[in-house]
């Protein structure tokens, strides 16, 4: 009771203070928030924009078309690298080597994140950019189990993890150049390009091996055509590295680099004065934010791996289906999705992320066992049906999850907390998808397994979008407003402006 009554005698007095010298009050809170200059607002540069969207987007397109190849011929591989006689024994072989390249992507969300925050974001894309490419033609080399035995699976489990240690710098770093250079306004619609590539990726990698399998067949594929989509990925990876090596550092990592060309105020330049890749102080400060984006990206995970790498294996294996028909529908549906995720994007920043993120996780909780008795109807029109279903709630989050991640931290530990975020929940629950739902399905032998999985990751996605904060239409946590017009920085600085007393 004694602290109470102090306590309320020193807030008495403070505005007894703050009532006789109303002047000095004013002026000290406008010295620790003053208003925004002309010179704190970054005015982007279109062109420059659509640049970085492209190489950050084509570089995510190669990781897609690369997982989306191991997804699709994951039968094949199984046959040509664990010949067991057993087809369920060569089916968890090849996705347990699916899954391993996972176990390293946390390690290289350790390394290439906090390393993104110290040399820059463009330096560390071009790196990730080259290990992928180099893993994944070097797949494609790969003698068969037949020809040099054990060395076979142990040089595919190698590239494999040079694969996943790359990509644990890709996606955080990309979605961070993209989040960086993007407008405040707009910044859902131009990260809904990001998994445009990764869609295009996917249906790349789905045209690719539907063509190869349809013009060699079964014995044409295991011989040598499961070879061609993995050699096909080098040249690609060049013209990725080329793109990014002409791009500009974003303006947000360059703030915090050169203090002096880009003067800010007090307030705008108060977060962005280091760029520490500090990993015990991402670990120790933002671990809330961190334990979010690992919740949000495990469920998002599971559901888009579960339905662009798992289905042509579940739709051939568990429901008979041809492989090439079961390929044709999911480009079909695909293709669908690719059309709608910038619009996606679009609503993203007229609505906010998290009325669209919530539409995507509840519409995977209540949709995906009605999606999967359709498919298991066996005629087109259902299965074509039960896919859109999925399709549609996965759509949700690929056009808005690119955008609210990079927001959770700010500029100096963006890239590092996000790689580390990121990867950790993708090693943990998207790559082990099609491993997991593979021995629940043997186990049980129910064939709705997927549908409760998906389920079971939607609720938890629930929760995690009603935690995290809104942040469409919003600068960047330790980044000063970012607009697209001097027109819309002179208004943002105009409003600012005190109405004079009379």
């Amino acid at each position: 009771m004694a602290g109470n009554a102090e306590d309320s005698r020193e807030s008495e007095a403070d505005q007894g203070a703050r009532r006789r010298h109303r002047t000095l009050f004013r002026a000290a809170e406008r010295r620790r928030n003053p208003p925004l200059r002309r010179t704190d607002i970054t005015v982007t540069d279109e062109h420059a924009v659509r640049r970085a969207v492209k190489a950050a987007s084509l570089g995510n397109a190669m990781e897609w078309f690369d997982f989306g190849i191991y997804s699709y011929l994951a039968v094949t591989i199984g046959h040509v690298f664990f010949p067991s006689g057993n087809a369920t024994v060569e089916l968890l072989s090849s996705f347990a080597t699916f899954a391993v390249s996972f176990l390293v992507r946390p390690l290289g969300g350790m390394v290439f994140g906090p390393l993104g925050d110290k040399i820059g974001r463009k330096s560390v894309l071009a790196m990730t950019m080259i290990m992928m490419a180099i893993g994944t033609f070097a797949i494609g080399l790969i003698p068969s189990y037949g020809t040099i035995g054990f060395w076979a699976p142990a040089l595919l489990i190698f590239f494999r993890l040079v694969q996943g240690f790359s990509t644990g710098g890709e996606y955080g770093g990309a979605s961070t150049f993209i989040a960086e250079y993007a407008p405040d306004r707009r910044r859902g619609f131009f990260g809904s390009f990001l998994e445009l590539g990764t869609l295009a990726g996917y249906v790349g990698a789905a045209g690719l091996v539907t063509v190869l399998t349809t013009v060699l067949g079964s014995g044409g594929m295991e011989s040598w055509g499961w070879r061609v989509p993995f050699l096909v990925a080098g040249p690609i990876g060049l013209v990725g590295l080329y793109l990014r090596l002409r791009l500009d550092e974003t303006p947000a990592f360059q703030k915090l680099e050169d203090a002096s060309l880009h003067r800010a105020s007090e307030a705008a330049s108060a977060v962005e004065t280091t760029a520490k890749g500090d990993l015990a102080k991402i670990f120790r400060q933002y671990w809330p934010s961190l334990l979010l984006c690992v919740c949000l990206v495990g469920a998002y995970n599971i559901t888009d791996y579960m339905l662009l790498s798992y289905m042509p294996t579940y739709l051939s294996d568990e429901m008979g289906y041809s492989e090439t028909n079961g390929l044709l529908i999911l480009i079909g549906t695909m293709v669908v999705l690719m059309l709608l995720i910038n619009q996606v994007g679009r609503l993203s920043d007229r609505i906010g992320r998290k009325p669209v993120l919530m539409a995507g996780m509840l519409g995977y909780l209540f949709l995906s066992l009605p999606a999967f008795l359709l498919v298991g109807q066996g005629s087109p029109v259902a299965l074509a049906g039960g896919m859109l279903l999925l399709g549609l709630s996965l759509v949700c989050m690929l056009g808005t999850m690119s955008a609210a991640l990079p927001a959770l931290f700010p500029t100096e530990v963006r890239y590092g907390s996000l790689s580390i975020g990121y990867n950790v929940a993708t090693s943990l629950f998207g790559g082990t998808t099609p491993l997991v739902i593979t021995a629940l399905i043997s186990v049980t032998g129910s064939e709705l397994m997927p549908a409760y999985y998906a389920m079971a990751a939607a609720l938890v996605g629930v929760v995690a979008v009603a935690c995290m904060k809104e942040t469409a239409r919003r600068p960047l946590a330790g980044s000063p407003p970012s607009v697209a017009t001097p027109e819309e920085a002179a208004e943002m600085v105009e409003s600012q402006a005190q109405v004079p007393r009379f």
